[in-house]
């Protein structure tokens, strides 16, 4: 495994050795020994979780709060996204930027996300099957929400016109100034 620093500290790309032959391919997706090593402290996962959504929808920017924050390993089985991390971190030299990276079955990139983000993914493909792990349960209790189309913020989305939110992202998301920060 590769893993690949993003403008962002803390945020990684994880690109997998392929090893591919006439059968298909076979790729390592995780190991807690040389991930750890690579983040610099452990990071325990404790749930995977798996959304399946058409093109045009947009999960996000989500987040969990204090102490049931969520450090993420995402990544794509089927389709084509990109993904966002938001800085949340008040004091981090990037606080309030992003990172947009393209995740597909093709490239099977993995980005990491530590606690202190906000995430999002827009599906670019007919359809996409998207995993991630999280290394705290999920807690509603602690859900917040961003816009997605947040000034502030200023992302740039690929696709602008079709975008489809849940009546909770449209019902609940908040504005980044008005969002909890860490």
């Amino acid at each position: 495994m590769e893993y690949i620093k993003t403008s962002i500290e803390g945020v990684l790309v994880c690109e997998p050795r392929v090893f591919a032959d006439a059968r298909g391919y076979f790729m390592e997706t995780w190991r807690e020994e040389d991930f750890n090593r690579v983040v610099g402290h452990e990071v325990r996962f404790v749930q995977d979780n798996e959304s399946k959504s058409h093109r045009g929808v947009l999960r996000g920017l989500h987040y969990q709060k204090g102490a049931l924050s969520q450090a993420k390993l995402v990544r794509v089985l089927q389709g084509t996204v990109v993904d966002v991390a938001v800085d949340l971190r008040e004091g981090s030299p990037t606080f309030g930027q992003y990172v947009m990276v393209e995740l597909s079955a093709e490239n099977k990139r993995q980005l990491f996300i530590p606690r202190g983000f906000a995430h999002g993914f827009q599906v670019l493909s007919e359809e996409a099957v998207f995993t991630y792990k999280v290394d705290n349960r999920y807690a509603p209790e602690a859900e917040c929400s961003i816009r997605y189309d947040d000034p502030t913020i200023g992302i740039d989305w690929p696709l602008k016109e079709g975008v489809e939110l849940s009546e909770k992202d449209l019902a609940h998301a908040v504005s980044f100034q008005e969002a909890e920060k860490f």
